[in-house]
């Protein structure tokens, strides 16, 4: 059986179990909120230890809390931003919109790990020490602008770098390939499989400035407001100096807000982060599908891509290959377009002078950003690394075409080039077969208008 200490609070006692490091205010939490055995992520717990492991040395410098015991909460909070205390940050995301919860779950955990780590049993308390000169309403929103510009600078960007990449590489391969475009889901005038590969390096390159550029609001950080942005209990110091700290440990430019009512009030850089992740969302949405399928087939369908096989893609059908991995990146796309609608709803409920929606809003967030850096590096090398082109099938479907009677329109006419494609659809023939047959013109005059890369080609022209 379970065995529990007393814990007090302001509200008076509370049961806690024995083995775990916080206290009443998280087991109040604990029975007030258990909803959805969600919790905040790795990075999230991280940057708030960070924030704590600095608020404790710069109080310390200022002299605000006796040395010994802000030694003893730095050590403890690097414990937790280790993740070893992970064990003890037991919230639910669905909990106090401020995150006071929380907060006060890792005042509470920082500060009897330290009480363990001090010599001599120090009695360290998690509002008058661990706490000390900040609030929830400012430590909160601080903390998720910490982890997400962390988690976007360290982790998703790297990955669409080298998704970027390998489509690069791809475009410069597959160059010399002539493919039939298609809009509207028909056809359309001939392309180059490298032109359409770089259509997708560019997508994917302009992802990574939009989410760069959200990630410079993310550097704006809300600590030093306290309760309501007045600064109320906190030394006009204390701000300035542990945002230094928190600048050179993690290797970004943060810096304190300029307006510390707009940064609790609101939270529109979130919201701003969250909207650029569901822009590349669609942007990658588009990539893996059109991948997906230009590989479809291999025989019975487009068949212009070869897609890596990775794994066996039916329990009944022996042979048969998936695209599973653009299936898995649109999947992960979808839910981060999900993902912005709540964090665009958590955006609206900004009241008067503080966000009450900032835990949902910074679990959909990082799980954004988590979801497509994995889903984005995995497609990149069990996907685009390993695509291959079918030349002959390219070939195949461009002479094909219905659509290289467009080419034939400046020197024939619009409506007699019309009425070769639909005779030439009628009689299942090509387009290039019935102008020879009709001597509509001559072979040197027909190779030049129907030359399949200079259709490919900006400025070059079919008249001669």
């Amino acid at each position: 059986m379970t065995e529990f200490r007393i814990e007090k609070d302001s509200m008076g006692q509370m049961q806690v179990p024995a083995a775990m490091l916080y206290g009443a205010q998280t087991a109040r939490a604990v029975a007030n909120f258990p909803v959805s055995g969600l919790r905040f992520p790795r990075p999230f717990v991280r940057a708030l230890a960070l924030i704590k492991k600095n608020a404790a040395a710069v109080n310390g410098e200022l002299g605000l809390v006796e040395a010994a015991i802000a030694d003893a909460v730095q050590k403890a909070a690097a414990e937790a931003m280790e993740g070893v205390l992970d064990d003890h940050f037991v919230l639910d995301i669905f909990q106090t919109g401020s995150g006071t919860s929380t907060n006060m779950n890792a005042n509470e955990v920082i500060a009897n790990r330290a009480r363990q780590l001090a010599a001599g049993g120090a009695r360290i308390h998690p509002n008058d020490h661990v706490n000390f000169g900040q609030s929830s309403n400012d430590v909160i929103p601080t903390a998720a602008n910490m982890a997400a510009a962390c988690e976007i600078r360290y982790a998703l960007i790297p990955a669409l770098f080298e998704m970027q990449e390998a489509l690069g590489e791809k475009a410069q391969a597959f160059d010399d390939v002539v493919k039939i475009g298609r809009t509207h889901l028909q056809d359309a005038t001939p392309v180059r499989m490298g032109q359409v590969f770089s259509g997708y390096a560019r997508q994917t390159a302009l992802s990574i400035r939009r989410i760069e550029e959200a990630k410079e609001g993310l550097r704006e950080l809300p600590l030093g407001g306290t309760a309501v942005g007045t600064g109320i209990n906190t030394h006009p110091e204390f701000a300035r100096r542990v945002i230094a700290r928190i600048a050179s440990d993690t290797g970004i430019e943060f810096r304190e807000a300029v307006n510390h009512f707009e940064a609790q009030g609101a939270r529109d850089s979130l919201v701003f982060a969250s909207g650029a992740l569901k822009a590349c969302a669609c942007s990658l949405f588009k990539i893996a599908n059109d991948i997906r399928l230009l590989g479809s087939g291999p025989r019975c369908g487009i068949g212009e891509l070869l897609i890596p096989p990775v794994q066996p893609g039916s329990s009944i059908m022996p042979g048969k290959v998936n695209p599973v991995m653009s299936e898995s990146l649109i999947q992960v796309c979808a839910q981060v377009i999900g993902n912005d609608a709540a964090v665009a709803i958590g955006g609206l409920s900004g009241n008067f002078e503080l966000n009450v929606m900032i835990p949902v809003m910074i679990h959909n967030v990082l799980q954004s950003i988590a979801l497509l850096a994995n889903a984005v590096r995995l497609f990149t090398g069990r996907c685009l690394r390993g695509l291959e082109v079918d030349r002959e099938r390219c070939a195949q479907l461009v002479e094909q075409s219905l659509m290289l009677a467009t080419p034939l329109a400046p020197v024939i006419g619009y409506d007699r080039a019309a009425e070769v494609a639909k005779e030439a659809y009628q009689k299942r023939r090509t387009i290039r077969e019935l102008v020879r047959e009709q001597g509509i013109l001559d072979e040197g005059r027909l190779n030049e208008v129907l030359d399949l890369r200079a259709m490919t080609e900006p400025g070059v022209s079919s008249q001669g």
